[in-house]
């Protein structure tokens, strides 16, 4: 990625702060910055804002936020910081931790009081990981619902977005950049200047020699995130003397309905459900978490396998859009009993049986502890899914001010990067992953992003 010198003439046009990509940190990183008083333009690559956060469930982790207290839930930054360094083996940054889990609650009472978003707990079941109920979504639990009112108060705010600008050059004075150059899609290209610049392109999922390179073990998933997700800010951080950390990280899901490509809840295994492959069997213990889940998927014949569940669990997952989408497009089926669930799957009967059987029995191979009052009963609901990657996880080396660090110690001047575009907080595979770290990297880093200076 090309860093050229400061043009002589300097630029036609400069802004306090520049920031690069429209998703959730884009935006909250610049209604945080403009709250503080600094001059802000956003710059996004494609027609509309969406990125990879309009692909999510929209779900944010916050401990003692408003919402929590008024749900009767018991929370703290303190336990919260614990459950996401237990799930990733105390891998991640102590201090990142520390920003984040003490930012989020205020973050998400910021943007529920100022700006009007409507964040409420989702308390009918439990995320693998979290021993406290502090997932927060907008009432469709959608991804494209948070990204849209994010996009319609920054431009309530007057804040300056120009869009179908991809950024394809850096000024820099040194380590310092002065500026960005940016290609239109009639191949014109203009000069911006800038005082500091934000990342907020998220990682290199889309970039499948990166992912080759450096997450080989997802390299044949399919890739559910935003294809112009293509490590440009690892890139620019490393021509400048920026660290990495983790680059081998990543958040997978094996419960993407295929091959309708409709992410399916994890809240289908979490009450109960199991995953079984092609043959009927069992493979794992699907209470550990969506991410891990995604490599146990593909090693399975063909890469597929069947999500089971019931209509109890049904009715808990349709509060989520996706899954409503996936029910009206027929992803989604029922079987009156075990026999014709077999039937549906395309199973020998004992298999089947034998795996659901595991349930009750007290025998399950892989450890799971079955809640008896979960019990799964006809008639039965079952999907086909496949495992795939949805973002990097590693990134950009920060400290807690989101400012990019450098290679041989302390921090470039004014570089900044927030979500996946940074080193997030899930160690340095897939099973460390915090159901909600993404948007919590991306929400929270994009908010202190904002108001540094």
């Amino acid at each position: 990625m090309t860093i050229k010198p400061t043009p002589r003439g300097g630029f036609p046009a400069d802004v306090e702060t520049l920031i690069v990509g429209a998703g959730a940190g884009g935006i909250v990183a610049a209604l945080s910055a403009k709250e503080a008083g600094q001059e802000v333009l956003v710059l996004e690559r494609d027609p509309v804002p969406s990125g990879s956060t309009a692909l999510s469930a929209g779900l944010i982790p916050a401990a003692g936020t408003k919402a929590q207290i008024a749900a009767g839930l018991e929370d703290s930054p303190a336990r919260f910081a614990r459950d996401i360094m237990t799930k990733a083996k105390n891998q991640p940054d102590t201090a990142i931790v520390k920003a984040l889990t003490e930012d989020a609650g205020p973050t998400l009472d910021w943007l529920a009081e100022r700006y009007g978003l409507p964040f409420s707990v989702i308390d009918d079941f439990d995320y693998p990981g979290h021993t406290a109920r502090r997932m927060h979504g907008l009432p469709s639990r959608s991804g494209r619902e948070l990204i849209d009112r994010l996009r319609s108060t920054m431009e309530a705010e007057g804040i300056d977005i120009l869009c179908e600008a991809a950024v394809t050059a850096l000024f820099a004075d040194g380590d310092r950049i002065t500026g960005v150059e940016i290609t239109r899609p009639d191949d014109g290209t203009e000069t911006i200047g800038c005082n500091r610049l934000i990342l907020a392109c998220n990682g290199f999922g889309g970039n499948a020699a990166k992912v080759a390179k450096l997450v080989p073990s997802i390299s044949d998933a399919v890739y559910f995130g935003h294809s112009g997700n293509r490590g440009d800010a690892l890139d620019w951080g490393a021509a400048l003397g920026g660290a990495t950390r983790h680059l081998g990280a990543f958040q997978g899901h094996g419960n993407v309905a295929h091959p309708h490509g409709i992410l399916i809840t994890w809240a289908t295994m979490t009450e109960g459900g199991v995953q079984v492959n092609a043959r009927g069997e069992r493979f794992w213990d699907e209470s550990q978490g969506y991410s891990e889940a995604a490599a146990q998927v593909l090693s399975q014949p063909g890469g597929i396998a069947w999500a089971v569940f019931d209509s109890r669990i049904s009715r808990v997952a349709q509060q989520f859009e996706d899954f409503r989408i996936a029910e009206n497009q027929g992803a989604i089926q029922s079987a009156a009993d075990i026999e014709a669930l077999a039937d549906l799957i395309g199973a020998e009967l004992g298999p089947l049986v034998e795996s659901l059987a595991q349930m009750t029995s007290g025998r399950c191979p892989f450890g799971r502890a079955f809640d008896p009052q979960k019990r799964l009963r006809p008639p039965y609901r079952a999907v086909k899914v496949t495992g795939a990657l949805f973002h990097t996880q590693g990134g950009l080396d920060i400290a807690p001010n989101t400012q990019v660090k450098r290679t041989d110690g302390g921090v470039l001047p004014n570089l900044y990067a927030v979500g996946g575009a940074a080193c997030g907080v899930s160690g340095s595979g897939d099973a460390g992953y915090l159901s909600g770290n993404g948007l919590l990297t991306a929400v929270v880093l994009g908010r202190i992003a904002g108001r540094a200076t």
